[in-house]
């Protein structure tokens, strides 16, 4: 795996605690992150991407975390349920309209939890995704924080391919962007992250 997940979880464990909680979690398909389940109560996880819901039964299925997990295929603004927390997976910059998104999980839980990439992020600017993470973090920033903390660490890659793979998806201003590490190995890109809760 590219990113440090683990330690991307033992910080969302140390700055939120997520022990015998209802969570609501958006942008849950894929898996990489599920390990903050393990003390919680419940957890439905909302996805648009079917594909990534898939990987996310596999990935909780090897961690016998499944029985935690209600998998919702849909978009959040479709989402009718209550939980205690709402808790954003480095997707509040994918929304629409990320405050019309914060103010929907405002109504649907206590507490609304946001993990995304820090807009001067060079991960957040080499995936093109620098503006759209303003566009998340300037909606977040008319909201009170009740508590909110930056952190840095890297995207590590053994090669061009590697990378090549991850973030193709992205399209080709990202494809172009990564060109300068077509030649190099064993590899890190910083990547600044945040945590709010609102």
């Amino acid at each position: 795996m590219a990113v440090d997940a683990i330690t991307i979880v033992k910080n969302l464990l140390a700055f939120y605690d997520f022990k015998g909680k209802t969570i609501i979690s958006v942008g849950a398909g894929g898996g990489q992150f599920i390990e903050y389940a393990r003390n919680a109560k419940k957890v439905y996880a909302v996805d648009n991407d079917k594909t990534a819901l898939n990987a996310l039964s596999n990935n909780l299925t090897k961690v016998n975390l499944d029985h935690k997990f209600t998998l919702i295929h849909s978009e959040f603004e479709n989402i009718k349920l209550s939980a205690d927390v709402v808790l954003f997976e480095f997707c509040l910059h994918e929304m629409k309209d990320p405050k019309t998104s914060i103010n929907q999980a405002l109504a649907l839980a206590g507490d609304v939890m946001i993990s995304d990439h820090w807009p001067d992020s060079e991960w957040a600017y080499l995936v093109d995704e620098k503006e759209k993470t303003t566009n998340s973090w300037s909606a977040l920033n008319t909201f009170e924080f009740k508590k909110i903390q930056r952190y840095n660490t890297v995207q590590k890659f053994v090669d061009y391919e590697e990378l090549f793979q991850k973030v193709k998806v992205q399209g080709e201003t990202t494809i172009k962007r990564i060109e300068k590490y077509i030649d190099r190995k064993n590899y890190e890109i910083p990547m600044s992250y945040g945590f709010a809760l609102i």
